[in-house]
């Protein structure tokens, strides 16, 4: 099955003031946010990646994170077919089942207030049973939504969308996912069999690329929050994955030829 890569929206003014953005409108990729959703894209290029499809959340964050990659893709597409090779771009969808989770009441707000409420231990240590009411006041018109709920969409969203990139692309494809902080560890915490009560142990960076490589088993977390350095060694092998982990752990996605399966379970921060 293929592999998704994972990616965080870019840092935005909402991060920057340590406010809870959820699906406010309005709030953009700083100029931080901007040069590393073009860092991504970079990243993307030089490691010779050529994502078959890129999704994202409907937020104007995710959005402008997406299409910053996506520009680099075309610069390689347009460079390829100068060269005389095969190229194509790829369209930019956007699914809803990738928005950040609906924080109703919290929509908005400064965390440092936050973390005064009631409900704040409960998202920390037990978000399984959190669920945010809806927003009155300044927030009024935002609907809540429990962390479950979110997870429940986002993980259907991502395996409903790899099955469609297996059935067209083959198994080696790779696809880009761009979402949010809480739903991104929601889709790991799944891909690992972790209970969503212990997903706040993930950290997803702004513009970090965290990877699931699908199988007809099971899927395998491959990366989690890297932030930099190269992407190279997620180019699809020339063998499809079997679904079977490594015993002993395996020589890595550098080990040439024979040396490892290649579909072990890793997790790398960098």
């Amino acid at each position: 099955m293929p592999t998704v890569l994972l990616v965080r929206h870019g840092r935005t003014t909402a991060n920057a003031s340590g406010v809870l953005a959820g699906w406010l409108p309005g709030v953009n990729l700083d100029e931080v946010g901007r040069e590393q959703a073009d860092a991504v894209g970079r990243r993307l290029r030089e490691a010779g990646l050529a994502p078959v499809r890129l999704v994202s959340s409907p937020l104007p964050r995710c959005v402008e994170t997406a299409e910053r990659i996506l520009a680099f893709g075309e610069a390689q597409a347009d460079a390829d077919a100068e060269a005389g090779t095969e190229a194509g771009g790829i369209p930019l969808d956007v699914d809803e089942r990738l928005g950040e989770c609906r924080y109703g009441a919290w929509t908005g707000r400064p965390l440092a207030e936050l973390a005064k409420e009631p409900l704040w231990r409960v998202v920390q240590d037990h978000p399984s049973a959190a669920a945010f009411p809806p927003g009155e006041g300044e927030s009024a018109g935002m609907p809540g939504e429990s962390i479950a709920a979110m997870s429940a969409r986002a993980v259907a969203a991502i395996r409903e969308i790899d099955a469609q990139v297996a059935a067209a692309h083959g198994p080696e494809a790779i696809w880009v996912a761009v979402s949010h902080g809480d739903v991104i560890k929601a889709i790991l915490a799944d891909a690992a069999g972790t209970h969503l009560d212990l997903f706040q142990r993930i950290v997803v960076d702004p513009a970090s690329v965290s990877v699931v490589r699908f199988t007809s088993t099971r899927p395998f977390v491959v990366r989690t929050n890297d932030i930099g350095g190269s992407l190279a060694g997620l180019v699809p092998p020339a063998a499809a994955a079997s679904g079977d982990a490594a015993v002993g752990g395996g020589a890595g996605a550098d080990a040439g030829p024979g040396g490892g399966a290649v579909d072990e379970p890793v997790s790398a921060s960098s």
